[in-house]
């Protein structure tokens, strides 16, 4: 070997022996991560569908970690108490937060959140998606979204929707079908579901936008009949229902669940996350488990989990922009 190769080889061999060098600590920490307890904030009060995931995924990553995985409820302001402990933890990936499609709509809903959804907080992953369901009260003589338009331009401000509340992602799934169709109906905002139904059922109020999983009885029954899915895709728990989208293109509004670390977190601490989060949810017991509670797995990267979160802040913007939505 000549003497300019020799050097050449050496100084291939010295690069990558700093490149090892420099890489070292980061695949040693998320390698040994983690080692101690984690906790899992929910910024939702017990009880529902996103207090099961947090409690199936904190069960079966500790049987991943061999670590503790606690769950930690931290309710108030539409989720925004919660995911504020979080930004505020320490960027090490012991806290997680949950988020739920508040996160997206807060940002414009609440224009004095104490942080910054984007630049204080870094997506680990999407982990689980529910669908939205357009119902309508028996009596109305609409079967389809199509029906729904002709109908309410052949009777003007005549239509009226409930949710269970203002500013709740129901609320302004409505408002962004008014925006699309040319709908003309009126909200009408309920303290939650449960007392919305008795006004749908007997025909005082004619539709209503709900989770498929608590308003699927109610259809099986009878008491509200299913025009429409709100998301891009049928969803699994209902097949035979047709989504907004087969009649007006690129329509899609979901519930999504989330996690979310300190903006800060060591980026291969927040891929460690990711995959180990991923692992569980392809588990084919927790898959099962939560489709019983109308929960569909989702197993994005961070990197597509933070860009979902922009667009998505952009889309809720408009939306409430328009409609003047305020929070309650």
């Amino acid at each position: 070997m000549g003497k300019r190769n020799l050097r050449s080889h050496f100084a291939i061999a010295a690069a990558l022996a700093v490149l090892t060098t420099l890489g070292a600590p980061g695949v040693a920490r998320a390698q040994n991560f983690p080692n101690r307890t984690v906790t899992l904030v929910v910024p939702n009060a017990p009880g529902g569908p996103m207090d099961i995931l947090a409690r199936l995924l904190s069960t079966y990553l500790q049987a991943r970690w061999r670590q503790s995985v606690v769950v930690v409820y931290k309710p108030g302001a539409g989720t925004a108490a919660g995911t504020e402990f979080v930004a505020r933890s320490a960027p090490d990936g012991y806290t997680l937060g949950m988020v739920a499609t508040a996160h997206v709509i807060n940002p414009s809903l609440r224009p004095d959140l104490p942080f910054d959804t984007v630049k204080d907080l870094a997506g680990v992953g999407m982990t689980a998606v529910s669908h939205l369901v357009i119902e309508a009260t028996p009596t109305l003589p609409v079967g389809s979204i199509a029906e729904l338009v002709a109908y309410s331009k052949k009777n003007p401000g005549k239509l009226t929707y409930a949710s269970a509340g203002s500013g709740s992602s129901m609320h302004l799934a409505g408002e962004l079908l008014k925006t699309k169709t040319g709908l003309d109906m009126v909200h009408v905002p309920y303290k939650g579901s449960s007392s919305a139904y008795p006004d749908v059922f007997s025909g005082r109020v004619d539709l209503m936008i709900d989770p498929l999983y608590s308003s699927k009885p109610y259809i099986d029954a009878g008491k509200t009949k299913a025009l429409a899915i709100a998301s891009l895709k049928r969803a699994e728990l209902a097949p035979e229902i047709p989504t907004v989208a087969e009649t007006v293109p690129g329509f899609n509004v979901q519930s999504i669940n989330g996690i979310v670390v300190p903006k800060a977190t060591p980026r291969d601490i927040v891929h460690k996350l990711s995959a180990d989060f991923i692992a569980v949810l392809n588990q084919p017991e927790l898959r099962a488990r939560l489709t019983e509670v109308g929960l569909e797995v989702s197993t994005d990267t961070p990197e597509e989990f933070d860009d979902y979160i922009r667009t998505e802040i952009d889309k809720w913007a408009e939306v409430v922009r328009i409609s003047g939505a305020k929070a309650e």
